[in-house]
């Protein structure tokens, strides 16, 4: 008898704790539910700004903002340093000018 006992208390042990394990595997299930529904909102809003944002910088938008400006526009080259010179013709980067370069002009 009192084995039996002993045994029916130890089922029903292992049997709460099965159900609590159990309880708290919903409940994380539940909150990662929760939090991959947050940053599904969050990206949506990301992406929904992102949008507005490449409309605002769209070259036609630029384009038609600075005209109601009345600012001018003028293209640059872009691989044309503001003084006008090829970056290759730049004393920088131009090795017979630059000093510290090996075989480059001497130190006056």
């Amino acid at each position: 008898m009192l084995k039996l006992l002993i045994t029916l208390v130890g089922t029903l042990a292992i049997g709460a704790a099965v159900l609590q394990t159990r309880q708290q595997r919903l409940e994380l299930y539940h909150q990662a539910n929760q939090l991959h529904r947050q940053i599904d909102e969050e990206q949506t809003h990301l992406w929904a700004q992102q949008y507005r944002i490449a409309l605002v910088t769209a070259p036609n938008a630029v384009r038609e903002t600075v005209r109601n400006a009345g600012v001018p526009m003028s293209a640059r080259d872009p691989l044309l340093p503001p003084g006008g010179a090829s970056r290759m013709n730049s004393r920088a980067i131009d090795p017979a000018n630059d000093p510290s370069a090996e075989g480059g002009a001497p130190p006056q």
